[in-house]
């Protein structure tokens, strides 16, 4: 099984190998094979977007998670021609699961904020696989009060299975530091603007995911647990994930129709992961939309319509 590819692009995956090998021979000896690699390529691409026309919401759920999925920082390189990351919440410590700093979007300044998953075992335990802790959320709150004094607008890349569910979390208090987030981006007199990019889970993203503006890439998720979290406990077992997922609605359509989120940004055939560059530059094309729609507001504005926003929450059928 071809760990860069889940287990239902299996198929996919057969075709790609496939394809790669025929290049290889092709480089070797003088036979000329392009035309069965354009056939081969052109039914991988059928292939793909047969798969993808169909998945169930579990199986969107996986590619939410997908290990060459882009995180914050990938973003950041491709979307904001300057970045300077900020650390530390000025109580504790720096925490390397939530990164922000200040940034330029199309020449004019912004504060970035966004969870970071890592790559590779170092940098998952640096990152601590995108799950922060109260420092995180904390240093969070600082670059919105910052943004928020020199009236600077805040960008949020939500990634995270949750906030780190840990005796040492629990002990410097993940739930205030969730609570403040909570309280401060309710009423923050700057405008704000949420992108899910990957997995959307619990506390842990509604802690940055208050804004005047949420989107979500087409294949990431948004819910308050995991579909496992849930399955283990309605069915005391994770191997109704599936189940799970469907009934709870994780995907950006049904969020949508909801009225939860604002917007989904389609993602390149086959996932964000498979073209890196082009979603970055869709995520980018919405962020300074966003921007300067919301920038002309009347700040007052800003803020009446952020809480008439969720005070509508829950009331729509």
């Amino acid at each position: 099984m071809d760990p860069d590819y889940l287990e239902f692009e299996q198929p996919i995956a057969e075709l790609e190998a496939k394809i790669n090998e025929l290049r290889l021979i092709g480089s070797d000896v003088d036979i000329n094979i392009s035309e069965e690699i354009r056939n081969l390529t052109d039914k991988s691409t059928k292939l793909t977007e047969k798969i993808y026309s169909k998945l169930s919401p579990w199986q969107i759920s996986q590619v939410a998670r997908h290990p060459r999925r882009p995180y914050t920082l990938d973003y950041i390189k491709h979307i904001f021609s300057e970045f300077e990351e900020l650390h530390g919440d000025r109580l504790f410590a720096d925490d390397q699961a939530l990164i922000g700093g200040l940034g330029r979007l199309e020449g004019k300044p912004v504060i970035i904020i966004g969870h970071q998953k890592g790559r590779g075992t170092s940098q998952k335990i640096r990152h601590n696989f995108g799950m922060p802790r109260p420092e995180g959320y904390r240093k969070a709150r600082r670059l919105i009060k910052l943004a928020e004094r020199y009236k600077i607008p805040v960008l949020v890349f939500i990634d995270t299975p949750g906030a780190y569910p840990g005796m040492d979390a629990e002990e410097r208090g993940i739930n205030e530091a969730i609570a403040g987030n909570l309280a401060l981006m309710s009423s923050a007199k700057t405008p704000l603007i949420a992108v899910v990019t990957g997995e959307a889970n619990s506390g842990g993203a509604i802690a940055i995911g208050i804004a005047d503006h949420i989107s979500m890439l087409q294949y990431s998720t948004y819910t308050v647990i995991t579909p496992e979290g849930c399955a283990t406990i309605l069915w005391k077992s994770s191997d109704y994930a599936n189940v799970a997922a469907e009934a709870m609605g994780v995907t950006s359509e049904r969020l949508e129709s909801l009225g939860i989120i604002d917007q989904t940004i389609s993602e390149p055939l086959g996932g964000a992961h498979r073209d890196e560059i082009a979603t970055a530059k869709s995520i980018k094309a919405v962020l300074v939309d966003q921007v300067e729609r919301l920038s002309a507001l009347d700040i007052d504005e800003l803020v009446n319509r952020r809480y008439d926003r969720l005070m509508k929450h829950g009331l729509t059928v």
